[in-house]
């Protein structure tokens, strides 16, 4: 398992009956988890939260706050700096469990002793990005959201990155690669961070399942002849690593490296480890 165990301004405290409950910072949040299936540590006070995720019997779900909390506030891991705040899908603008991908990518760049072109897509608020480019890697960063892809040029401001070499892109990620092919354009690496469900900003559908598959072979398309990594993440539920790891050999089959899957994960402090899906990793000699 990849775990994301070398946070300092996050940690889960608890989980369990379908929730969790977090520390961002000196905030505390309590979020559903529908994999946390074991009951909650009675020792913990679950009630004593900042603010709290309830879903609706219609769908979504809303926060209940119990105290004032700014609009936004900062966390850091390492030497990167992250805005978070609630959002309205439960999410608060990051994946901490991602930081176990951070690490891997920027032991590739700093080790490569070469430039190095990153591509980003479904780049989100950009954790992945501002990892690659304090590394020293150039940085094209994809998101169909122009919300988020200003929420992730306020996060590599936040870790002095506003001048780093960062592209970034607000488009639907199959077009912008398909255009990037006829360009000639190539990348050193590649990350990938695709939802199950989403669509882009002409109304495009996505659905991970349908869709993955085709966006693999364009990304092969655009690799450049020495590929020093391409990490393919899945959050979907009952997706195992081996899939993850079967597309990644399929799709990069006849390049040298090796290819691994595992499941990601976040320590909690009672011991349990809460599943955050799955990573395929290619690692290029």
């Amino acid at each position: 398992m990849y775990k994301s165990d070398a946070w300092k301004d996050f940690e889960i405290l608890d989980t369990g009956d379908g929730e969790k409950l977090e520390r961002w910072g000196d905030v505390l949040l309590r979020r559903p988890d529908p994999q946390a299936i074991w009951p909650k540590d009675p020792s913990f006070s679950w009630d004593r939260v900042d603010a709290h995720y309830v879903r609706s019997s219609k769908g979504g779900g809303s926060w209940t706050f119990y105290r004032e909390l700014p609009e936004s506030w900062q966390i850091s891991y390492r030497d990167l700096n992250f805005i978070v705040h609630p959002t309205g899908f439960k999410h608060t603008g990051l994946f901490p469990e991602q930081a176990a991908n951070w690490d891997y990518m920027t032991e590739r760049i700093r080790s490569a002793g070469r430039p190095v072109n990153v591509l980003n897509l479904f780049g989100y608020t950009g954790g992945a990005t501002v990892a690659c480019a304090a590394a020293g890697a150039s940085v094209c960063h994809v998101d169909a959201a122009k919300s988020m892809v200003s929420w992730a040029k306020d996060n590599a401001a936040r870790s002095n990155l506003s001048s780093a070499p960062i592209r970034y892109i607000v488009d639907d990620c199959e077009k912008f690669v398909s255009r990037e092919i006829r360009r000639g354009r190539k990348y050193d690496a590649i990350v990938m961070d695709p939802p199950s469900y989403g669509r882009g900003p002409g109304g495009e559908v996505w659905r991970l399942e349908e869709k993955i598959a085709d966006l693999l072979l364009l990304c092969r398309q655009v690799l450049s002849d020495r590929p020093l990594f391409f990490i393919l993440n899945a959050y979907t539920t009952g997706l195992q690593p081996i899939v993850l790891s079967d597309l990644l050999k399929w799709a990069l089959s006849g390049l040298d490296g090796t290819i691994e899957a595992q499941e990601v994960g976040l320590p909690t402090r009672r011991g349990l480890i809460l599943p955050c899906g799955a990573a395929g990793r290619y690692t290029g000699e």
